[in-house]
């Protein structure tokens, strides 16, 4: 990870500032408050800017609620009440901002989550950066045969090799390239004054896509917890998750009492169809339910044998192959 001068040049000048405020502030948010906590290989994530803490939340849910708060003990219960019955309107009341160095493949993904604000690094305006993502050889997963936007075994060291070296070179001759049509290097130093160099808004189109790009994202809690339950799931992907799961850990800081209930019930918790939890009855009735007669497709089977059955997915697929 690295960060350009005057990037950090602005981050100590933000350190150095104090301001007196009758805002709500987080203590052990304030502390990584503009660090950038490192992501991927040149990636970063940093909190710049929040508003509100889990109290915004208690005090949003009962000026809604009224009097029918009164019955839940203590903020974290009022909290792990609205998570539980997914009542999202108080968890808009909160909202935080960071500034995030990530591949163009990666936010290209993540801009798919398009409730919060964003500003991207212009390269219209600016040169981007000689950066970009080079997978390390153990997440060079092969194709799977079973899910087509997922990974399955790693490629053994010949082929990881080979993929890397791929990887690499494409990656330098296009920025190379890239330089060259604008006639700029990385610093801005025109590389031959006896030519015009290409417009930047076109010079950039033949850049790789593990080239790296810069953006602020403001959302708020709500949101952001429907961002994090997606991409902090093991089966994102993991260039993606690596952001997400730093981000959790913000989350933690800010809001503690909200990401105890989020943990509990939307990351630990599972969601189940009224068929899928027809057939855990008969399960518990003492019912032997299989894949065939269970009335859900495969897929779904699995996903619920993978959820409550100690076997995990692994037997389960090998059951119902059986069947």
């Amino acid at each position: 990870m690295e960060l350009s001068a005057e990037q950090s040049a602005e981050i100590e000048s933000l350190k150095r500032q104090r301001f007196d405020t009758r805002r709500a502030t987080v203590p052990a948010l304030e502390e990584i408050l503009y660090e950038p906590m490192p992501v991927l290989d040149h990636g970063f994530v940093r909190v710049v800017d929040y508003m509100g803490d889990d109290g915004a939340v208690v005090q949003a849910a009962r000026v809604s609620y009224g009097k029918g708060t009164r019955s839940v003990r203590g903020d974290a219960g009022l909290i792990n009440y609205l998570m539980r019955h997914r009542h999202t309107t108080p968890f808009e009341m909160c909202e935080i901002k960071y500034h995030v160095k990530l591949p163009i493949f990666v936010a290209r993904q993540w801009i798919r989550h398009r409730t919060a604000n964003v500003n991207e690094y212009s390269a219209r305006y600016s040169i981007l950066d000689k950066e970009y993502y080079v997978p390390p050889p153990e997440h060079l997963g092969a194709q799977s045969k079973s899910n087509r936007q997922g990974r399955a075994e790693v490629l053994d060291d010949d082929e990881a090799a080979r993929v890397l070296t791929l990887l690499k070179s494409d990656a330098e001759r296009c920025y190379a390239h890239y330089e060259e049509m604008h006639n700029e290097d990385a610093a801005g130093e025109i590389l031959d004054p006896t030519r015009r160099g290409l417009a930047r808004e076109l010079a950039r189109i033949n850049l790789t896509l593990n080239t790296y790009t810069q953006w602020y994202w403001k959302i708020d809690l709500h949101n952001l917890l429907h961002f994090l339950s997606l991409r902090a799931d093991p089966h994102a992907q993991y260039e993606i998750r690596v952001y997400a799961e730093v981000m959790l850990e913000t989350l933690r800081r800010w809001v503690p009492l909200t990401y105890d209930a989020f943990t509990e019930y939307a990351m630990g918790g599972a969601r189940i169809s009224a068929k899928g939890l027809a057939v855990i009855r008969r399960m518990i009735a003492g019912e032997k339910v299989s894949a065939e007669k269970s009335g859900l497709s495969k897929r779904e089977w699995l996903e619920i044998m993978e959820t409550v059955a100690p076997m995990g997915r692994e037997a389960a697929e090998a059951t119902t192959r059986k069947e």
